[in-house]
This record gives C-alpha cells, structure tokens and sequence, in this order.
C-alpha cells in the first residue's frame, strides 16, 4: 500500500505544479460550480477554485506527503497495522486538499475539521497517556478555531452566499466583514498555534516522525496561514494585521528563545516551525501575501527534510531523542548528517539554499517598510535566535563526543528512508531559487543602506557564533546549562503557556465543580431531599415486603386482635 501510494501521490504532485506553472504563465485561474443537488428550488452548489496558489500549494503537499509516505515504509516497517497508519494519512491529505481548493467557508469548515480529526487520530497513534494528554491539548486547542469559523458561517447568513472570494474586495470594510475577518484570524491562529494557543504543536510530538514530518511541520500548521493569505485584503485594510503583527511577532520571539533551552530533538524542530509560522504570519500581517506564501512553500520543504533526518537519528538511536546523548553522528551516519545539515542550514537562510530567498527578502522588505522599533527588533532578533538554536543542535548532535552507551546500532543504510530524504534535499537546495523566479514574474530589486543590507547576514553570524559559544562545554567551568537554569523556568517553558493552557483552565472549573458537589450532591440539601426520600421508600417497601411475606400470621393475628378490640369496646360501652 507504501508504494502504491507513494506512486499516485508523486503523480499528482506533478500534474498539480505542471498546470499551476501554466496558470502563473496565463494569469489564469478556474471557478467550478458544481451542482451536487437540485430539489424544486433548493441548490446544494459546491465551488471549487483553482488558480496558481491552489495548485503549486496543493503539488507541494502531494510531493512532501508521497516522500512521507515512502518513508514510513521503513520507519513504521515493524508497526502490524502499518495500513491503518497510511490510510490515516492519505485521509489527512484528502482533508488538506478540500481546504486548499475551497473558496466557500462550508467546504472550508469540512476539511479543517477533518484535519483536526485526522490529526488528533495520529498524535495519539502510539497509544499511551503522553500521547492522549497531547493529543487532547492539540484537538480542544483547534476547536476553538472551529467554534469560530462555525461563528464566521453564521455571520455570512448577512451575505447572499458562503463564497468568501466574492465579498473580500467590494464589503472590506463593511462591520460584518470585520466581524468575518477576525473570527477566521482566531481560527488561523489556533491552527498556526500563535499565542496564546502556542502550547499544543510541541506537545503534538508525540506522534510519529513522518506524521511530524508532514502535518506539523508543512501542512495542518500552514493551513491557518494559507487561510489569511486568501483573506488578505480584509486584514490589511483594519486593525487586525497591526494586532496580529504584534501576536506573531511575539510567537516567533517566544519560540526562538525556548528552543535555546530545550533538550528534545522534536521539540526543539517544532519550536523551530513555531518560529517560522510567526515569521509567515507576521509578514502577512503587515499585507505581503505573496512573500508569506513564498516562506510558506520553502519553509515546508527543507522542514520536512529536517524532521526526517530526525526521525532517522531517533531511529537508529534505540527510540531516544535527547541531544544531550548523541554527538559525532557526522561520523557514523554520514549522509543523515548531511542532510540535516542542510536542512539546518536552508532554515537559518544559509545564502543560495531554500530558506535564503525567502527569509532574506522578507528580511529587506521588512526593513524597507514602515515599521515601528519594536517589530524591527523582533523580527531580527528572532533570526538571529533562530541561526542561534540551529548551531546549538549541530553542535550537541554533530561535533561533540558520543554519549550515547558504547554498544550502539548506529548505521546509515536505511535505504527506503535515505531515498526520500534524498529527493527533499534537492528541492531544499534549488526549490527556493525555482520559486523566487516562479511567483515574482520581474526580480524585485531592494535598495538599502550598507549596514541595513548587511544586517540580516550580521545577524546571522553572530548567532551563529553565540550558539556554538554558548553550547560549547570545554568553555564553561560548570555546567552550561546548570548557569541558565532559573532562567530556563519561564523562557524553557514557552512563557507558561502549557501551564496555563492546560492546569490554567482546568483549575477553577475543577474548583466550582467540587463546591458544587460538596453543597449539592453530597450536601444537606441531597441528605434531606433526594436521599431522605430513598431512605423513606426503602422502608415502607421493607416493611410492605415484610407484611408480604408473613401474611397468614398476620392475618389470624389481626383477627384476634380486632376481636380483642371489639370486646373491650362492648366491656367499657
């Protein structure tokens, strides 16, 4: 079922980015109405659009989900119900897909559920209580997002249809708009995991890597994204992309700097995607879509990349995913480690790799615009932590000395795992330059003081550094990480917001239910109420059953006493 997947999959990938290169070319896009019922006068129409976006989005899922899929072949080779994982899969991509090429809130609602579903399904695939505690986090965190586009559905009742496309440009500041606007911002922002709703994508790495691989890094997590860039001019034409500028850029601050503490291989990738969908989203807010789209689709590639090298080193590592227990895998997994570090390099906008064209435009255009200090610091700051975490890893993973126990199975001849990750690696070094000439039809020349030019690559370097210094052992008296350690309380912990999102909003309603049930169910009121009236009827029906069961003796004993009764009264009478 692997392959068979993996060969249909590949196949539309390449049809979907084939037509979506034709479309750019013509400026050419498609609206299907599609009739599914006619009763009387009741049409039940379902609209599909393609144009440029749907289709290289949609090739771009298609391929990463077909390498995934390829790649579980041998990962998940020893799992009995290996079919069951696969069909879970494709039935997130069919979700995937349907939310991609919807341009009506309804079908829109139908495949953001089923990705919430499906994906609820699979982090809690390795069924243990780690895994249902995050799988629970990660699907009440989303219906929040769902309870919102329901709310968006309903406010489109003031509308003549549920065709979003058709309203952005003319009602765009029209209130019920707004009022859409920002519903479908709450619901981005649940799926894309900003603050507040930050906590469940590191803990949704309970799942297995090639579903880390897929959902969280390129797919589920973007579809928040995605969203907004379709509902771009809402948000640019109101307060909503200064208030999401601010939220995004704090994600992408937050993220940063709890990777730097985290000691988790998987975790320290999704603070990483964290990071990155702060920055998509914080570009977005300030209205350049297509740039956001651009990082969208390159950040996907070489993430994907990133989290099946992980997957590869966990692997071959007896399931263990402390970085504190690796070191000098360079040597012993030679081509993994190159792909990673790759990987890694394509994510801190290493020049020329995927991430670079991307990153570094996004990084010019931010400093070309109108800006206030705050965002600039934010969005510089944030690369550099990001360039800053990327070293931390290969320093703990690559360079150091094996602390892992002296009999190991380390090997690198996964072959079927080696393969996809083969085919991502090359997109991650060329599919950033392939995209740039794509999606801008004229090279988008920024003119920038000296220093202000240089900065983003002095940023870079100077994380660089900063992580490998700080990570270095043999600088340290004590222990490096022991020297942040009070630190690590608020900034390792992603600002308390798995607390608060978990114990926070659990506490109080604990503490009215257990009132409730103090004065209630177990109070005076229950005693003399409900329970005094059992306690009554179990009686009389004791009683009742003790006159059943005795009733001759009753009888004749009633008998000589009513005659008993009678003789007394004619005595005294």
């Amino acid at each position: 079922m692997c392959t068979i997947s993996f060969i249909s999959l590949f196949f539309f990938s390449l049809s979907s980015f084939l037509l979506g290169i034709i479309f750019i070319m013509n400026d050419y896009s498609i609206f299907i109405e599609w009739e599914v019922v006619s009763l009387n006068s009741m049409n039940i129409i379902m609209t599909l659009l393609f144009d440029w976006m749907s289709l290289i989005f949609m090739s771009f899922v298609l391929m990463i989900s077909s390498l995934v899929i390829f790649y579980s072949k041998e990962y998940m080779g020893s799992d009995y119900k290996i079919n069951r994982f696969i069909m879970l899969v494709l039935m997130f991509v069919s979700s995937m897909m349907l939310l991609i090429i919807s341009p009506n809130l309804i079908s829109i609602l139908l495949g953001w559920d089923g990705l919430g579903l499906v994906s609820y399904c699979l982090v809690i695939y390795f069924q243990n209580v780690k895994s249902y505690n995050a799988g629970m986090l990660t699907a009440l965190s989303n219906r929040i997002g769902d309870v919102a586009l329901l709310l968006a559905i309903a406010w489109m009742l003031n509308y003549g249809s549920w065709n979003y496309v058709f309203y952005l440009e003319v009602m765009k500041s029209d209130l019920e708009m707004l009022v859409i606007g920002s519903l479908v911002m709450l619901a981005a922002m649940t799926k894309s995991a900003q603050i507040p709703f930050s906590s469940w994508l590191p803990a949704a790495m309970a799942a297995p890597t090639p579903v880390s691989a897929l959902v969280h890094s390129s797919t589920l997590v973007t579809a928040g994204v995605y969203l907004l860039i379709r509902f771009n001019i809402v948000l640019s034409s109101s307060w909503m992309g200064n208030f999401l500028l601010l939220i995004s850029g704090l994600t992408m601050f937050m993220a940063g700097l709890g990777a730097n503490y985290e000691f988790d291989l998987k975790k320290i990738i999704a603070l990483s995607t964290l990071s990155q969908l702060g920055l998509m989203m914080s570009i977005l807010s300030m209205g350049y879509y297509k740039l956001a789209f651009f990082h969208l689709l390159t950040h996907a590639l070489f993430k994907a990349l990133l989290f099946m090298c992980a997957g590869a080193i966990i692997h071959n590592m007896n399931n263990c995913q402390d970085i504190r227990l690796m070191g000098s895998l360079s040597l012993m997994m030679p081509l993994t480690s190159s792909c990673f570090n790759v990987a890694n390099l394509a994510l801190c906008g290493m020049p020329f790799l995927a991430g670079f064209y991307s990153k570094d435009l996004i990084l010019e255009m931010v400093s070309l615009s109108y800006i206030n200090m705050f965002s600039f610091f934010l969005y510089f700051f944030s690369t550099g932590l990001t360039v800053c975490y990327s070293f931390r890893l290969v320093y703990y993973t690559m360079t150091s000395d094996s602390n892992f126990s002296s009999l190991n199975m380390l090997n690198d001849e996964g072959w079927v795992m080696l393969k996809s990750m083969m085919g991502l690696l090359i997109l991650s070094i060329f599919g950033g330059s392939m995209l740039s000439w794509l999606i801008f039809s004229s090279p988008m020349v920024i003119i920038l003081p000296y220093y202000l030019k240089l900065l983003t690559l002095f940023v870079c370097i100077v994380g660089g550094l900063l992580g490998y210094l700080i990570s270095n052992i043999s600088l340290f008296f004590f222990n490096s990480a022991l020297n942040n350690y009070n630190s690590s309380y608020f900034l390792g912990s992603m600002w308390f917001m798995p607390y608060i999102s978990t114990y926070g909003i659990m506490n109080y309603p604990l503490i009215v239910g257990k009132l409730v049930v103090k004065s209630f169910d177990q109070g005076w009121s229950e005693y003399f109420g409900g329970q005094q009236l059992y306690y009554n009827l179990v009686k009389n029906s004791q009683l009742n059953q003790v006159l059943q069961n005795n009733n001759l003796k009753i009888y004749l004993l009633s008998f000589i006493l009513w005659i008993m009764v009678l003789y007394l009264y004619m005595i005294c009478f």
